[in-house]
């Protein structure tokens, strides 16, 4: 199964809702924002539309669906802006198959673009698949908050916080002469 990675486009409204319906639950406790509301996906948009917001999709060559999505998510007039969130969502039966590093390695050309230091990512410990992809491009552990977030039956969930020090890897790679 191949997919195409490209930008979020308006267009994608109604893929974006197939694909959020499709999600398990649980993949969306890190969000903040239930995505599969349709204000939440407008809101979306018009942050793509202000510049606060860089998001990718992917999409399956074969169908058109969106099967993937990431997003690069800035505060420009923050005390931070040289640091980016980064989300990320893939369709459960399309994980461990590299589209989740194609996605990351996007939104890490548009990190570089945009100038950006530092990179984070939220998520809940137990998504060990997502854990491990990020910790194998170079995230590392800096927070565990306990009970952090809650799902719509009460129940809470740790949220790990991962980051990344773009800076430091850039400034590495000018060292040794990598490209």
């Amino acid at each position: 199964m191949s997919h195409r990675v490209r930008r979020f486009d308006p267009a994608d409204r109604e893929g974006m809702a197939a694909f959020a319906a499709a999600l398990p639950e649980h993949d969306l406790l890190f969000l903040g924002r239930d995505l599969r509301h349709p204000r939440v996906v407008e809101a979306w948009l018009a942050a793509i539309a202000e510049g606060w917001i860089d998001s990718l999709v992917a999409e399956d060559e074969g169908t058109g669906a969106l099967i993937g999505t990431a997003a690069l998510v800035r505060d420009p007039l923050g005390w931070s802006p040289h640091v980016g969130e980064v989300r990320l969502l893939v369709s459960a039966d399309r994980r461990g198959a590299g589209l989740g590093r194609d996605l990351l390695e996007g939104v890490f050309a548009i990190a570089q673009e945009r100038g950006l230091a530092k990179l984070i990512a939220q998520m809940t410990p137990d998504q060990t698949g997502a854990v491990t992809l990020f910790e194998n491009l170079g995230f590392r552990g800096e927070a565990l908050l306990r009970d952090h977030v809650r799902d719509p039956t009460g129940a809470t969930f740790d949220l790990a916080i991962l980051s990344y020090d773009a800076g430091r890897v850039a400034a590495r790679h000018d060292a040794f002469g990598v490209v």
